[in-house]
């Protein structure tokens, strides 16, 4: 095999190797440690959290008004979806003075990864076909409707 060959050969090995890699993501807030073992239960307040942590991924919007910060990393090999490879959750909870109660912190025992069932969605209720969905109702919308004989208003009167 001549030199050209083997250099155009090799190439081509590590252009499909390359395509192998993975992809790694970062998503969401930007963890510092030190920053978040800095916040305390009972001294810091809503301000001083968002001082130090910066603004909330997201606040509820029911009950409490807790304060969430989420940060994943994710992988993705080539032509698949990214997945969750590591996560961490942070709840801060504030009392009724606007203070830190606690830091819950929670990992990848939060991440839920959904199948859909085919392309199909379950229901509940009777399967009919296309023909039955198209013709099942001749002869029964609009049969004693208002103005089919009875007389006055829609009460009879």
């Amino acid at each position: 095999m001549s030199v050209k060959g083997r250099i155009l050969g090799l190439a081509i090995a590590s252009m499909a190797l390359g395509a192998c890699a993975s992809i790694k993501d970062h998503r969401g807030y930007l963890v510092d440690a030190a920053l978040l073992d800095s916040v305390m239960p009972g001294v810091d307040n809503r301000t001083s959290v968002e001082r130090t942590l910066g603004r909330p991924t997201f606040i509820s919007q029911y009950g409490r008004q807790d304060w969430f910060y989420i940060s994943t990393n994710t992988r993705q090999a080539a032509f698949t979806r990214p997945k969750a490879k590591e996560q961490l959750l942070v709840r801060v909870v504030f009392d009724d003075k606007g203070n830190v109660a606690r830091l819950d912190r929670t990992g990848m025992e939060k991440v839920v990864n959904l199948s859909p069932d085919g392309d199909k969605t379950p229901t509940l209720g009777r399967q009919r076909t296309f023909l039955e969905d198209l013709f099942g109702n001749i002869g029964q919308v609009g049969a004693g409707g208002p103005g089919a004989g009875a007389p006055g208003g829609p009460n009879g009167s």
